[in-house]
């Protein structure tokens, strides 16, 4: 199992691997949270990550429980990319919103219903 510690040090080295234009306007950078989080209402879905705006500003939460929960067995490397997968998929949302688009938010919508509709007839 990765410890926090090492688990911040795979972030870090994810950011570094990307041009700082994409960051632009993400004024609350990348926050790595300790807890599992779950989507509300929908019958234990893990949530890996968040792209949050706000009054405060904007950032991407990583969620370690909820990682840990999902892929405490993997090795190093592979739970790296499991990391970046997530981290991409918040930045496009963050790219997204700043070019006034959703298209990631409504797949996004679209996968939680199939998610919630497979579960209640399931």
């Amino acid at each position: 199992m990765v410890e926090i510690d090492e688990f911040q040090e795979i972030l870090e080295e994810l950011y570094e691997e990307l041009p700082e234009e994409i960051y632009e306007g993400l004024n609350g950078g990348i926050i790595l949270e300790e807890e599992c989080k779950y989507y509300e209402n929908e019958f234990g879905l893990i949530c890996l990550g968040v792209y949050e705006r706000g009054m405060l500003g904007r950032c991407i939460r990583i969620y370690y429980g909820s990682f840990m929960n999902m892929y405490s067995w993997y090795g190093r490397e592979d739970l790296k990319n499991e990391v970046r997968k997530t981290m991409h998929h918040e930045l496009t949302h963050h790219i997204e919103f700043l070019a006034k688009d959703n298209d990631l938010e409504i797949e996004d919508i679209e996968f939680l219903k199939n998610y919630r509709e497979s579960k209640e007839n399931g």
